[in-house]
């Protein structure tokens, strides 16, 4: 079994503009087309049982629209093997009811992005919404560290720390192995707590357009770093993510699967850490 904790979907009439969008800002190729059922077909010929879909909100008077949106692609999770979180945002006018919507609605949890969001990681808004998240037994999952996409640094590892010790949670995934590109202070302040990392953009070479500088290319994460990541924290508080659509899920698979490590931690990797955290 394969769970891919970190993937991206758009509805249908506007998944085609969004993709366009974001691959302009990025500069990276998309490997599906943003849909729903572009992203099950290529999960399915990837081997991958279950895809999470993590919305991101930029406006806050979207949050609601969007988790209604994210309730009906769960409707549909038996056919198409994708289940969507809802989305949060710091400036939503009413926090606690929209959490306790998202919990009505069966989401599981929810994710918020401060690059986009342009909100530093340990404002207290996140603060508050973290803790109604423990109040509410939801994940909630953060982008971390800088963004392809966006200029600024809104979610470095030591202000995550201070987020974590602030509200204490017992289920907040860290994307992109705990702060894309900001790794030595990963190891530095983050390895060890009680959160999970997520593996998405950070294990093989990212597809870029044509049109792409090379000073804007980022390196991921050599083999030999990424395995000792996984040591220093624990493989049982790492969960296999590719970021889908601007990522191959088949490839970032074998890429677990190829990694020196126990055939036990690459299953808590791949499917058992998500199935615990899940519930299912």
């Amino acid at each position: 079994m394969i769970i891919d904790f970190h993937t991206h979907t758009f509805p249908d009439a506007m998944a085609e503009k969004t993709i366009s969008l974001l691959k302009s800002k990025s500069k990276t190729q998309p490997f599906s087309d943003g849909t729903t059922g572009g992203l099950s077909k290529k999960a399915r010929a990837a081997g991958i049982d279950l895809s999470i879909v993590l919305p991101v909100i930029t406006n806050p008077l979207s949050v609601r629209k969007i988790n209604a949106f994210a309730k009906t692609v769960n409707d549909n999770t038996e056919e198409t093997g994708v289940f969507s979180f809802g989305g949060m945002h710091p400036d939503c006018p009413d926090p606690a009811g929209a959490i306790k919507e998202i919990k009505d609605l069966g989401l599981k949890g929810f994710k918020i992005h401060p690059a986009y969001q342009q909100t530093m990681i340990d404002d207290p808004k996140y603060i508050r919404i973290l803790e109604l998240a423990e109040e509410n037994g939801l994940i909630a999952v953060t982008h971390s560290g800088l963004d392809i996409g966006v200029s600024g640094s809104w979610c470095p590892p030591e202000k995550t720390a201070a987020l974590i010790d602030a509200v204490k949670p017992t289920r907040f995934v860290l994307a992109h192995m705990g702060g894309w590109e900001q790794w030595k202070d990963v190891k530095k302040y983050l390895c060890g707590k009680n959160v999970y990392f997520d593996t998405s953009f950070c294990c093989l070479d990212f597809s870029y357009s044509d049109t792409a500088e090379e000073e804007i290319k980022m390196p991921v994460l050599k083999t030999t770093d990424f395995v000792e990541l996984i040591k220093s924290h624990g493989a049982d508080k790492i969960l296999f993510g590719t970021d889908s659509p601007w990522a191959d899920q088949k490839p970032q698979a074998e890429f677990i699967k190829s990694l020196p490590l126990s055939e036990d931690e690459k299953s808590r990797i791949l499917y058992k850490n998500a199935k615990k955290l899940l519930g299912i």
